[in-house]
């Protein structure tokens, strides 16, 4: 055999190597980004699709369609009067806990889709909010299941108020204001102000 074409083996394999393990490399940094952006949802994204490329590809796949979105912040204003309905809905739960789930439940699909998620089914409206507030989606999973629950009245009046704290922390969490832009100061020209004399 030629020292030439032995040589030229050994350096095409080296470079597969490398090029295995950067990718491997790639592909590690890549689950770790996504698993410190989702946190518990990776997991339990992982344990529900069966495999990390699958959950992977899903978690990318919401990414994706929320950057699609226009998720804003809300004025001002109307975050005050969501929070003051909030208040509200919150010193009825003595008075009528049922109610109250399922007007809290309402509350926060209003602010939802004030702040620009879209209102398909709820698998779909927990999916995206895991994308910018992994945090708390599972409060509006625990919440969802105890609200099914309720429609066939099998949750008891601390059930109810779990569901409701649950809703509260979601609230919560989507409840962002916009911050008001700063006034800008008109700068005078010099050509008109005033000398003194």
């Amino acid at each position: 055999m030629d020292t030439n074409l032995i040589l030229i083996g050994v350096v095409i394999l080296a470079l597969l190597a490398m090029a295995a393990l950067w990718l491997q490399m790639r592909k590690k940094k890549e689950s770790q980004t996504l698993e410190r952006r989702f946190g518990p949802e990776y997991g339990r994204t992982v344990e529900e699709f069966g495999s990390r490329p699958k959950a992977e590809a899903e978690l990318r796949a919401r990414q994706q369609r929320v950057e699609q979105l226009h998720i804003a912040p809300l004025a001002p204003a109307e975050a005050s009067r969501l929070a003051e309905l909030w208040r509200a809905l919150q010193a009825r739960f003595v008075d009528d806990p049922k109610d109250v789930l399922a007007d809290a439940d309402q509350l926060v699909r209003e602010l939802m889709q004030k702040r620009g998620y879209p209102m398909g089914d709820f698998d779909h409206r927990a999916a995206d909010i895991s994308v910018d507030h992994p945090g708390v989606v599972e409060h509006y999973r625990a919440a969802h299941d105890i609200a099914l629950r309720n429609r066939h009245g099998d949750v008891d009046t601390e059930g109810l108020r779990q569901a409701v704290i649950h809703l509260r922390a979601l609230f919560a969490e989507l409840l962002e204001v916009q911050e008001p832009q700063p006034v800008r100061r008109q700068t005078q020209d010099p050509q008109h102000m005033e000398t003194q004399s």
